[in-house]
C-alpha cells in the first residue's frame, strides 16, 4: 500500500491545488444526535467530524462524488447526489436499487470494497470528496494526503443512521433533503413506538443470511428493528456486535412465536420447515415465518430504506393494527419521494 501511495505522491501538490481541504485529528466521535435533531443548510466552507473524530474542512460544494460503501451509496440517491457520482463500491449490479433508482451508477468505476479497497483507483478518479465507511479510515488519510478530502462513517444504530444523514447532507449541500429523510423516518418511528407501546409484542427470532442457527443479538441493527415493530427480540440476551452462532438446542428453548428471515439469505422457508430438528418450533408449527423482501435492497441495513423494513416487519407482527395494505402505501410513498420510483406490490410482498 504504502508503494502505491508513494507513486501518487508526486501529483500530490497539482492535486492539492484543485481541493483546498483540511483535516486535523480529534477525541473518538461519539454519536449523540438522533433523528429529530435538525440539519441546518451550512455555507461553504463546512467542517465536520466524521465517524474516526477527524475533523474535515471541506472548502465547495463537491461536484464529484466516490461513494466506496453501499449505505452511503443508497444514502446519497436519497439525497439526491446521484449524479455526482463517478465511482461507487464494488458489486453494484448486487444492489437492486440502484437498477430502480439511478441505473446509470451500474457504469461507473468501482473502486474495491472496505476487504480489498482500490486506492489508486479512487485517486485517479480525482473526486471532490470521497465517502468510505470507517473500516477504511487510513485509506481516508491516505487520500487526505493526495490532496482528496475524504470522510469516513459508521451508520450502525439508529443515532448513527441519522448522524450520517447529517453529514452527509452538510457535507455536499443536501441538507434540506437530509432533513426531509429525517423528519419522514421520525414521524413512523413515532408511529410506530406509540401504536404498539401497550400492544402484546410477539416473540420473533430473526435468522441470518449465511444460516437460520445464526442470529442478531442486541447490538444489532435487527434488534432495533424488532423492537421498533412491536415485537421482542428472542436473542437480546446476545451481546456480539456480529451474526451469532447458534445451536438447535438454543432456537429450541427460546421457541419464538415469529421468525423472520434476513432478505439476502442463501436459504428458504421450506428449509425450515423441512428440518425436522425444528418440527417443535411454535413458528414453525403455526407456519409463521416470513422472509423479508429483498426486490428493492436489504431493509435490516442501516440504510435510508430501514424504516421501510420496520412497517414491513410491523405489518407482519400486527397485521391486524397495521396491515399489508397500509404498509405497501407507506412503503411506495417513501421510495416515490426519495428515490424517485414507485415499488411493485411484488417487490414489496412477504414471501
Amino acid at each position: 500500500m504504502l508503494k502505491k501511495i508513494s507513486c501518487l505522491l508526486a501529483a500530490a501538490s497539482l492535486l492539492a491545488t484543485m481541493w483546498g481541504c483540511s483535516s486535523g485529528s480529534s477525541s473518538q466521535a461519539q454519536s449523540s444526535s438522533s433523528v429529530s435533531q435538525s440539519v441546518e443548510q451550512a455555507a461553504f466552507p463546512v467542517t465536520i467530524t466524521d465517524a474516526a473524530g477527524r475533523e474535515i474542512t471541506i472548502e465547495q460544494e463537491p461536484e464529484t462524488l466516490v461513494s466506496g460503501y453501499y449505505i452511503t451509496s443508497s444514502m446519497l440517491i436519497a439525497l439526491g447526489q446521484q449524479d455526482k457520482l463517478v465511482g461507487i463500491e464494488a458489486k453494484a449490479d448486487k444492489r437492486p436499487i440502484y437498477s430502480l433508482a439511478a441505473p446509470q451508477l451500474l457504469d461507473l468505476p468501482n473502486v474495491g470494497t472496505a476487504k480489498e479497497f482500490d486506492l489508486e483507483g479512487c485517486a485517479a478518479l480525482k473526486p471532490d470528496l470521497a465517502i468510505l465507511p470507517l473500516k477504511l479510515k487510513n485509506s481516508a488519510a491516505d487520500l487526505e494526503e493526495l490532496g482528496i478530502p475524504s470522510i469516513v462513517v459508521s451508520p450502525e444504530n439508529t443515532e448513527q443512521l441519522a448522524e450520517t444523514l447529517s453529514i452527509l447532507g452538510k457535507a455536499t449541500g443536501s441538507s434540506d433533503k437530509a432533513q426531509e429523510l429525517l423528519d419522514f423516518s421520525k414521524e413512523k418511528q413515532t408511529f410506530l413506538t406509540t401504536t404498539f407501546a401497550d400492544a402484546e409484542k410477539p416473540t420473533v427470532y430473526l435468522a441470518g443470511n449465511s444460516s437460520y442457527l445464526s442470529t442478531a443479538g442486541a447490538k444489532m441493527y435487527q434488534h432495533t428493528m424488532i423492537e421498533l415493530a412491536g415485537g421482542q427480540n428472542v436473542a437480546g440476551e446476545l451481546e456480539d456486535s456480529y451474526w451469532s452462532d447458534i445451536s438447535y438446542e438454543q432456537l429450541l428453548a427460546w421457541n419464538p412465536d415469529i421468525i423472520v428471515i434476513a432478505p439476502e439469505a442463501s436459504y428458504t422457508k421450506q428449509d425450515l420447515l423441512s428440518d425436522e430438528q425444528l418440527s417443535n418450533l411454535a413458528a414453525v408449527k403455526n407456519n409463521q415465518i416470513y422472509q423479508m423482501p429483498s426486490g428493492i435492497e436489504a431493509w435490516d441495513s442501516p440504510i435510508p430504506g430501514s424504516i421501510v423494513g420496520s412497517l414491513w416487519m410491523a405489518s407482519v407482527l400486527h397485521t391486524d393494527v397495521y396491515s399489508s395494505e397500509q404498509f405497501q402505501k407507506d412503503a411506495i410513498e417513501f421510495y416515490k419521494t426519495f428515490y424517485g420510483f414507485e415499488p411493485t406490490a411484488e417487490m414489496l410482498a412477504s414471501k
